[in-house]
């Protein structure tokens, strides 16, 4: 009997560092808390860190991003700690990345390529795989180059036999292979959207309303959905725990129903040509009817967090949809998270604390645009009964001579079919 050998790896080894310009917008800036979330990055990928240092300087050097002067450091640092990958807290060009892995002799990552590497871990659905393929194949894109440098550096008349312009030719196939997968993923994603644009239509008609999950990773949405349907979506304390998007039958109240969706969390710095790959999932937050922005209300960073998830959602086109804020993990924090308004709950997703009053608002939310009415429906159209029941609008119903009188909160949309039956 043959047994099966499993091989364990050892963390990679890991320098990480970061650079803050006065050139750079304030966003993009590393600071020692952006250094702390890239090492919980780190962490997430499976390596250790074993040494940090953050840069100050006017504007980015521009072959070396840091500068000479802190290359070296970085580079004495590694050694030191037998190191064998330099994780970068900025988005390093194809040019930089290559000169950095050269003065350092090390493999040199940036945070994009970071976090590509995670979401290539957690993808479970075929969506969420094309998605991050996609991702990846554009950020590898431009940088296939300096992959291609052993190659490309013995063409001429003096190199061995064999060698003469083979990197050139290889890269150019690698770019005309990498362009195929793109515009095959590219096609494979747009059939998925047909087919959401589709489910979507189908849960306009039935007038169901969608509750959307948003907020910063890690901020405790996949704990919240648990408690709200009990979902069962393994969620542990860590960067990017969840990344396809589960969607529920939410129970609001007993006669409110909705779909809850989670959605990919946002951290800051996210990559591009991530949130390009991701656009289509992304972009049904302004489908949804309404969206809670789940905070971590623990975080030193918390208004920092608020901001990153604000700007997204406004460059989603989401803007405008009603939006409850809702403070996580407040068995924790002692103080009042801050002065309370009439769209703020503050909730524990891990004890239950504050979820009865997350539902109220939840309800009160959905019912701001619907009507209370009475209406009065022939027994030959009791068919729409079963509608109004289908859709959890009924709140009361007695049966006269003549018809049934039904009391019920429709939306507009239903409201427009039963205008007709309404009592005077």
């Amino acid at each position: 009997m043959i047994e099966k050998i499993q091989k364990t790896y050892e963390p990679e080894r890991a320098i990480i560092a970061g650079l803050s310009a006065d050139s750079m917008k304030p966003h993009d800036r590393s600071t020692e808390e952006s250094l702390d979330e890239l090492e919980a990055l780190l962490e997430t990928a499976g390596g250790i860190c074993l040494g940090r240092t953050l840069q100050s300087r006017p504007r980015p050097e521009p072959r070396t991003f840091v500068g000479t002067g802190k290359v070296k450091e970085i580079k004495e640092m590694a050694k030191a700690n037998d190191c064998t990958v330099a994780v970068f807290d900025n988005e390093l060009t194809p040019s930089q990345m290559k000169a950095l892995a050269e003065e350092l002799d090390l493999k040199v990552i940036d945070r994009s390529s970071l976090i590509l590497d995670i979401f290539a871990g957690r993808a479970q659905t075929r969506e969420g795989r094309l998605q991050v393929e996609l991702a990846q194949y554009n950020y590898l894109l431009p940088r296939l180059t300096g992959m291609w440098k052993h190659l490309t550096s013995q063409t001429g008349t003096s190199a061995p036999i064999g060698t003469r312009g083979p990197g050139e030719t290889q890269l150019e196939t690698d770019r005309r292979h990498i362009r195929r997968k793109i515009d095959k993923l590219r096609a494979e994603l747009r059939d998925v959207i047909r087919t959401r644009d589709t489910q979507r239509r189908l849960r306009e008609k039935n007038a169901i309303p969608v509750v959307a999950l948003v907020g910063y990773t890690n901020a405790g949405k996949s704990t919240l959905l648990n408690t709200l349907t009990d979902a069962g979506i393994a969620a542990e304390n860590r960067l990017f725990d969840t990344l396809d998007t589960t969607t529920r039958r939410l129970v609001v109240s007993e006669t409110q129903e909705a779909l809850l969706s989670d959605t990919v969390g946002f951290i800051r710095k996210l990559p591009h040509h991530l949130v390009e790959s991701f656009k289509a999932t992304l972009e049904e937050l302004k489908y949804a009817d309404l969206l809670i922005h789940v905070i971590d209300a623990s975080s030193s960073e918390c208004d920092e967090q608020i901001r990153v998830v604000d700007d997204m959602i406004s460059s989603l086109g989401a803007g405008d949809t009603p939006r409850l804020e809702v403070y996580n993990k407040c068995d924790v924090v002692t103080a009042d998270v801050r002065e309370r308004g009439a769209s703020i709950v503050e909730i524990s997703a891990k004890t239950g604390q504050g979820i009865d009053v997350l539902l109220k608002k939840i309800e009160e939310s959905l019912s701001a645009e619907k009507k209370k009415v009475t209406l009065k429906i022939p027994y030959n159209k009791a068919n729409l009964i079963e509608k109004l029941h289908s859709e959890n609008a009924v709140s009361g119903t007695r049966y006269l001579e003549e018809h049934i009188e039904v009391d019920a909160i429709v939306s507009q949309t239903l409201y427009g079919r039963m205008k007709e039956y309404e009592a005077v």
